[in-house]
């Protein structure tokens, strides 16, 4: 069987891995470049591999294709590999047969990443045998091939899950949907909101799904559709007999029976859409018969996720807070609902098909400057020009950090949430993130 992997970083060099132990031909073809530490990998391996070309006659001849989520599927190589009717399957699909342990699956707009590492940090408390992967952290593959864990805690995102064929997660939970990616699903909401709910396609009755009540676009899907998991709502404004909820700052849990609360100001992380976070991922922990004792503590010291609302350091009394993990417009509307103070906003970047106006109401509450980092930020500029008194237009993070010095008084906050993805200026959101707190760091 002849396993071809596109793409050479984290993912496919997991896959090709084991690929290899499970007795593939591997061959992993990248357009662009991979980074020596992978190479490495591969060379130590004895997995035969290409680089900033697509060798048609040692791809075309597969048996089964792992594509990395980054290669989008109208790229030529995917459509003549459709065309001839092999397999493309993401890394999730192809590593999940080859495991027993119980899979947690999140995916979701935005909270999946800090949903994700809440669930891990309540599961491992309780002394449990747990992973982490998916989007997040080591290859899910490449932990296949090495360790025996008995759970995987995965962030998945919709590109995973486009690659999906027969994997089911024995939990499942959608945080939110809000319009992002929008230039992979041909601009269309609906295909994007679908690309979400595969996570549940394949699960049974036995099997569980925690979804966001709240949710406009959750809403709307099940008025048209039906999944056979068991439904774990969780909300902010309603109350369930089954689910979670907020009631008089009480944290309330029922799920099979039982009950779990906690008042919301022991909860280490803060903010509406938090809770929210904590509601889903302590559903998890009730399900999986953890500790209320336990349960209570992991979320009293969770410590967050680096590049989501991190507070990076006060200086002269201003508070810099690095969430360059915001790479959408509904994350940005989260971190300027969570502000309490006069706030300097650093935003921009690659935009993907942004509606700005959502954060109108809060940017006229809240900012009182805007500091734009992107090569392009006519559309920022279109939008909030008259509403604050002060854009500036910058094209380094240095620039834009002291800028928002110069800008801020006593008491303001500098908020860095861009709503966009960074690659006009950075290699991803955590460098974005990385040269944020250094630069203020170096003020």
């Amino acid at each position: 069987m002849r396993l071809v992997i596109l793409g050479g970083g984290e993912s496919g060099v997991g896959t090709a891995i084991l690929g290899k132990k499970k007795g593939y031909d591997v061959f992993v073809s990248d357009f662009g470049k991979i980074k020596e530490n992978y190479k490495e990998v591969l060379l130590i391996n004895e997995i035969t591999w290409e680089e900033q070309l697509h060798t048609e006659e040692l791809i075309l001849n597969a048996d089964v294709v792992m594509k990395s989520p980054g290669i989008s599927d109208n790229s030529p190589i995917v459509k003549k590999l459709k065309e001839k009717g092999i397999s493309v399957i993401s890394e999730i699909e192809f590593a999940a047969p080859y495991t027993e342990a119980t899979i947690i699956g999140i995916t979701g707009s935005n909270g999946k990443t800090t949903t994700t590492m809440l669930t891990h940090h309540l599961l491992k408390a309780a002394g449990l045998n747990v992973g982490l992967g998916g989007n997040i952290g080591k290859s899910f593959a490449w932990q296949v091939a090495d360790n025996k864990y008995d759970l995987y805690v995965l962030e998945l995102s919709s590109f995973q899950l486009d690659g999906i064929e027969n994997f089911k997660p024995h939990i499942a939970i959608i945080t939110n949907i809000s319009p992002d990616h929008l230039d992979r699903y041909n601009y269309k909401y609906e295909n994007y909101i679908d690309a979400k709910f595969r996570i549940t396609m394949n699960q049974t009755q036995e099997d569980y799904l925690i979804y966001d009540a709240d949710d406009e676009a959750i809403n709307e899907w099940f008025k048209t559709h039906t999944t056979k998991a068991k439904l774990i709502p969780f909300s902010l404004t309603k109350t369930f007999n089954e689910g979670a909820y907020i009631q008089n700052n009480k944290m309330e849990i029922k799920i099979n029976q039982e009950e779990f609360t906690m008042d919301t100001e022991h909860i280490a992380l803060e903010g509406k859409h938090n809770m929210k976070n904590a509601m889903a991922a302590t559903s998890v922990a009730k399900l999986m018969q953890i500790r209320k004792a336990t349960i209570r503590e992991s979320l009293s010291n969770f410590q967050g996720v680096e590049h989501r609302l991190e507070k990076v350091f006060k200086i002269q009394n201003v508070q810099y807070i690095n969430d360059s993990k915001a790479t959408n417009v509904n994350a940005t509307f989260f971190a300027l609902d969570s502000m309490n103070a006069p706030t300097v906003w650093i935003v921009g970047g690659v935009d993907k098909g942004n509606d700005y106006n959502e954060l109108m109401s809060l940017v006229r509450e809240k900012v009182k400057a805007i500091i734009c980092l992107g090569v392009d930020n006519k559309k920022i500029i279109d939008v909030f020009g008259n509403v604050v008194d002060m854009m500036i237009e910058v094209s380094s993070m240095d620039d834009a950090v002291r800028m928002a010095q110069r800008v801020s008084e006593k008491g303001d906050v500098v908020l860095l949430s861009p709503a966009c993805a960074s690659f006009d200026l950075f290699e991803n959101y955590e460098d974005r993130g990385n040269q944020f707190k250094l630069a203020v760091r170096n003020l």
